[in-house]
């Protein structure tokens, strides 16, 4: 008895939780029909071992007109059970099918939302419509009303900084936005204050400053003063071509021109123990006792984590960055520097070297041993990244990144204050147009207020370091608002190839706050290429660019013949907004807002547009510009014969090229054969797109030696006028051919183009891999 129980019990269990499924046979000679159904919870049950088969058999059933089958009450029990869940079930399947659920008032985070491309949103404004709801919400008054709540700018890590932070981080909340704070634990270099930096001829000390550089080595050099301008490589060459020797001197440099990282990487280069930078009386109303700050790290970030974030917990074993200089390096005041210039020999330094200083001399080596000591010292900081959000309807995990720095060693109003006001009230107007608007943006918008960014981007590049596997498939395009008014005779821009063509629709339509007859474009020279200056390090959007493959952009207001960056105030206390107003003459706040107006037309049309604003076909151009020289160079060195130069074919890097240009070509006609309503398509184009910087990183360098991979606008070996250098020195006489160093350049370059061209086709079935 125990054991029919037991075997009925086993019988219910399975018809109750298992699969199932039947097959039926007809029987041949037409009696009846033969029906086996077998039920099994796991292929483990129907591989019962020997004992458990000779109790437990499978059921077989056998219907025939002359004897119907037995059933007993286990049977019944089972089948009345399976009929009412198939009930159940179709109810359920029924109503889910019948009931369509609201659609919700705001985007669902990307948590919620399974699917975005799929979601049917109220359909977006005109693109016209947009721009005229941005020109109405966007005003000079509401920037003026910005710049005075958020001009209020510290030093990285201060009581002062934290603040502004949570300022932000209420404000952007107050905007009903989703709003988070990264924060980080970095390593930021402050002088000792009990043992302040010092420069000194013997016993007799030169001056006092409150100014410093971060990131110097630190201790004590003698060497004799050499000056050398503005330390960039042509003035370097100008001293030797006057047989000046930097080799064990303190050389004596002034600001401008190039970063105080690269002036002190150069003379580093040529053997310099110390350098000292001033800022030069070069133009109406600096104080010769006025300070100066800045930092001396050749590169991005928290450089004791070189390639790794630095959050709370992280364990790294001591490293540093490759970008930090192994000599000292200190500024001094123009009072300072006229001192040295005066006690120092040699000859007078050429014309191109002069300025507002009573006295330039080139230096030698019999003139008196000067003597720097610097004492600055490392502090474990705590930094806070503030974010909000806007999210999309349509692609909420696909997103473009407005930001800006807003720490500041001096005053900073230029370089810090300006742009994070902007940002501001760019997430306030875009918060009104989804409102009150009916704007529907089909992508994300975040807004990003960064920290440290006065020690080289160091916020800005551990977040990038922090999230590194995930941002570049997700953001698209980075806009930065640093120093975007520093003057107003001129416009410099600097941007991916892949934004050019957006920046130049946008400069065409926004209309130039000095003259608002004409379009900015027109205005500041009418060409695209007029304006664009090459991304430099110290701009917050290189390393988006290099470091993460995201196309970025930045651009300013400067006065006339300056470089972006290049504001003679920045780093000082005369870097306020009386300052500002002088050299802008007064219109600090149209200049504003006309770079508001900029930034908020570029993002606007990128998450607006059906196919992303990312042009492609511009790096057809820069692909090709690059591999015509290092083939002409090439073409050179085996005209003139050098030696094993004949193991060097171009051929497979024309082929990469070939490759890039027939990808683009087959994304063109995707793009004109698609189907405006078929969101799914246009995201698979859109990721096409979006994935040309990222693969334009190479994937054969170390991340922690050389962050910064991007092969045409990163700075190693691994980029493509690096190979061009190389082969110009040959040619030039400067180098030998290191034949396997030029083959392996030339290898990793073809590969990492093709690479890009690869996924650019598409699926791996549309390559065009003649390689």
């Amino acid at each position: 008895m125990a054991g029919t129980i037991d075997q009925a019990k086993m019988k219910f269990s399975k018809i109750v939780n298992s699969r199932s499924y039947t097959r039926f046979n007809q029987n041949p000679d037409g009696e009846g029909s033969h029906v086996e159904v077998k039920m099994s919870a796991d292929t483990e049950e129907e591989e019962m071992d020997g004992a458990e088969q000779g109790h437990i058999e499978h059921e077989i059933y056998t219907r025939s007109p002359r004897r119907p089958p037995s059933w007993n009450k286990w049977k019944i029990c089972a089948s009345f059970t399976v009929v009412l869940l198939l009930l159940c079930i179709g109810f359920l399947i029924g109503y889910s099918v019948h009931h369509q659920p609201e659609t919700p008032p705001c985007p669902l985070s990307s948590q919620e939302v399974q699917s975005p491309i799929f979601d049917n949103p109220k359909p977006s404004m005109d693109w016209s419509d947009v721009v005229e709801l941005l020109n109405t919400i966007l005003t000079a008054e509401s920037v003026q009303e910005r710049i005075s709540e958020f001009s209020g700018v510290d030093k990285a890590g201060s009581s002062e900084d934290s603040t502004l932070a949570d300022k932000i981080h209420v404000y952007l909340r107050n905007l009903s936005m989703k709003t988070w704070v990264d924060d980080h634990f970095v390593k930021l270099q402050y002088p000792n204050r009990s043992k302040p930096n010092k420069v000194s001829f013997g016993s007799e000390e030169i001056g006092s400053t409150n100014g410093f550089l971060a990131y110097s080595a630190t201790g004590m050099k003698q060497g004799r003063v050499m000056y050398a301008n503005y330390g960039e490589p042509q003035d370097l060459a100008i001293l030797e071509m006057n047989k000046v020797n930097l080799n064990g001197s303190v050389v004596l440099m002034r600001a401008g021109k190039i970063s105080m990282a690269q002036k002190v990487a150069n003379v580093a280069k040529k053997g310099a123990v110390a350098a000292l930078i001033y800022p030069d009386p070069d133009y109406v109303g600096r104080p010769q006792n006025i300070d100066l700050y800045g930092h001396v790290h050749l590169g991005s970030g928290d450089p004791y984590t070189p390639g790794f974030p630095s959050f709370k917990q992280t364990q790294f074993s001591p490293i540093r960055s490759s970008g930090l200089p192994d000599i000292l390096a200190q500024t001094i005041t123009a009072d300072m520097a006229d001192k040295i210039f005066n006690k120092t020999g040699g000859n007078i330094a050429p014309k191109s070297f002069q300025s507002g200083l009573s006295t330039y001399k080139l230096g030698n080596e019999s003139g008196p041993l000067l003597t720097v000591e610097v004492n600055n010292e490392l502090n474990d900081t705590k930094i806070h990244n503030v974010f909000g959000v806007i999210k999309g309807f349509i692609d909420a995990d696909r997103y473009v990144v407005i930001g800006a720095n807003r720490d500041s060693m001096s005053s900073g109003f230029a370089k810090s204050a300006v742009g994070t006001a902007l940002l501001m009230e760019l997430a306030r107007a875009f918060s009104e147009m989804v409102k009150v608007g009916d704007f529907r943006p089909k992508r994300s918008i975040v807004f990003a207020s960064w920290s440290a960014g006065d020690f080289g981007n160091v916020g800005l590049t551990e977040w990038l370091e922090g999230y590194a596997t995930s941002l570049d498939k997700k953001a698209f395009t980075y806009i930065s608002l640093d120093g975007v008014v520093t003057g107003e005779g001129s416009f410099k821009a600097s941007a991916s190839p892949l934004l050019e063509g957006l920046l130049q629709m946008t400069l065409e339509k926004v209309k130039s706050p000095v003259n608002p007859k004409t379009s900015l474009l027109k205005n500041y020279g009418g060409t695209l290429s007029s304006l664009l200056k090459p991304m430099e390090m110290e701009d917050g959007a290189y390393p988006f660019l290099t470091f993460s493959g995201i196309p970025s952009v930045s651009f300013g207001f400067t006065s006339e013949g300056n470089r972006l960056f290049d504001y003679q105030n920045f780093g000082t206390a005369q870097d306020d907004k009386g300052n500002l107003e002088c050299v802008t003459k007064n219109k600090v706040v149209e200049l504003a807002l006309g770079g508001a107006q900029v930034a908020g037309q570029m993002a606007l049309r990128l998450v607006h547009d059906r196919i992303l604003k990312l042009d492609f076909t511009k790096y057809t151009v820069e692909i090709d510009k690059h591999v015509s020289a290092i083939v002409g160079y090439t073409n050179q060195l085996k005209n003139a014969e050098v030696n094993k130069i004949e193991s060097v074919s171009t051929k497979w890097l024309l082929e990469a090229k070939g490759s890039f240009d027939r990808a683009s070509t087959g994304l063109i006609n995707d793009m004109r054969n698609s189907d405006e309503e078929d969101l799914e398509m246009s995201r698979i184009i859109n990721n096409r797109k979006m994935k040309v910087e990222r693969n334009l990183l190479s994937p054969y360098v170390s991340l922690r030696d050389v962050p910064f991979r991007h092969i045409f606008f990163g700075n190693g070996w691994q980029t493509a006028s690096d190979l061009e250098n190389d082969l110009k020195d040959v040619i030039e006489g400067k180098a030998t051919l290191d034949v396997d160093r030029i083959l392996s350049k030339f290898a990793l370059l073809t590969w990492t183009i093709q690479g890009c061209a690869n996924d650019l086709a598409g699926d791996i079935w549309s390559l065009d891999n003649q390689i």
